[in-house]
């Protein structure tokens, strides 16, 4: 059974009949004045395309309204999967990881025409091997000025669409697909676990979170931490299985050096976030991709014992949606934002949903 939230729709991103107006996997923080901050892959054409972006967005109305997006990131490849952390005192952290799209030529060649065809073979043939090797890969960058500037890119160890979480203490805990330097996306090694005590200079992996039983690492990626009031970790993941896509889940007591076996969500749905919220409940939220296609989410007490499925919206048009993240505002609601085609648009656009958690 599922329950309808009635939220407060809104638009975060959207950039209608433009060559360049799809966004996609979007991030969202809180920072300490209330500011909203949304990262996104951005001013893109399609879901792949070589010219990804990172972009950010700002609130300082509770989500009300929204800025236009600004560029944060630009590679020469099709940078993908904008993460966001506030860490206090106006910094930001941003997370990204880049694909070399002179792989997908043929595939642009085929599907692309007139201006954009031509913008991607400039585009392309602008690409050396040797700026490939230099761009592909993980990378953090941060601003102390509350995304005003940035630092020079980092590298990091490990991709995940929302990128690390800031522990209790101060700590960066960083759960992803291992991402060495190269030109390609790696989907054979297990999510590892990586800390950081500098803001991201540098890493230290500490871990791996193993495979639920029977699947193969493959099968598994974009992941999302959350730290618990009484320091257990959770860690969720997005598991491809037969016919369809699910959130499974496992624990860590030890601060993060060992990891339980995965146990299945009761959910059809990725990829997952995950809040810790003042009420003392977990949120996970996640995309939908099967009619009704849109939104849900789930909320426990430990982690361990999930209630309803919560229905927060259902009317995508198409499978080319989610990658949800959450922030809880000032007065407790949650704004949920997420990557969805309006109706009569050819691109999607980042949306966002306000809403308040269920009485228990």
């Amino acid at each position: 059974m599922s329950i309808r939230i009635n939220g407060e729709n809104g638009v975060v991103c959207r950039v209608p009949d433009s060559m360049f107006g799809y966004f996609g996997w979007p991030s969202i923080a809180r920072m300490d004045d209330g500011t909203l901050a949304v990262a996104v892959s951005g001013l893109r054409n399609r879901h792949i395309c070589p010219w990804g972006k990172d972009t950010i967005s700002f609130s300082h109305d509770g989500g009300g309204t929204w800025t236009q997006p600004v560029v944060a990131h630009d590679s020469p490849l099709d940078d993908r999967d904008a993460g966001l952390v506030y860490l206090g005192a106006k910094t930001l952290l941003l997370t990204w990881f880049t694909l070399d799209p002179r792989q997908f030529h043929e595939l642009f060649r085929r599907d692309m025409t007139g201006a954009a065809r031509a913008w991607m073979e400039a585009k392309l043939s602008a690409i050396t091997d040797d700026t490939a090797r230099a761009n592909a890969g993980s990378w953090t960058r941060i601003s102390f000025d509350g995304g005003e500037t940035w630092s020079a890119p980092r590298p990091s160890p490990v991709t995940a669409p929302h990128g690390p979480i800031q522990l209790k203490n101060n700590t960066l805990m960083y759960a992803g697909k291992p991402f060495p330097p190269g030109d390609k996306r790696p989907m054979s090694q297990d999510v590892a676990v990586a800390l950081s005590i500098d803001l991201g200079m540098t890493w230290k992996v500490i871990a791996s979170v193993p495979c639920p039983p029977g699947f193969a690492a493959e099968q598994v990626h974009e992941p999302h931490l959350v730290e618990l009031g009484d320091g257990t970790l959770l860690c969720a993941l997005r598991v491809h299985e037969k016919d369809t896509a699910a959130v499974w889940m496992s624990r860590s007591t030890d601060r993060g050096f060992t990891w339980s076996e995965p146990y299945r969500l009761p959910c059809d749905g990725t990829p997952p976030h995950l809040l810790m919220h003042s009420s003392g409940r977990v949120v996970c939220v996640y995309g939908y991709r099967h009619e009704p296609y849109g939104q849900r989410a789930l909320v426990s007490r430990d982690g361990l014992n999930w209630g309803e499925e919560l229905i927060l919206r259902d009317d995508g048009l198409d499978g080319d949606l989610g990658y949800p993240a959450s922030v809880e505002l000032e007065d407790g609601s949650i704004c949920t934002i997420y990557y969805q085609r309006l109706p009569g648009d050819s691109q999607t656009s980042v949306l966002s949903t306000r809403w308040t958690l269920p009485e228990e």
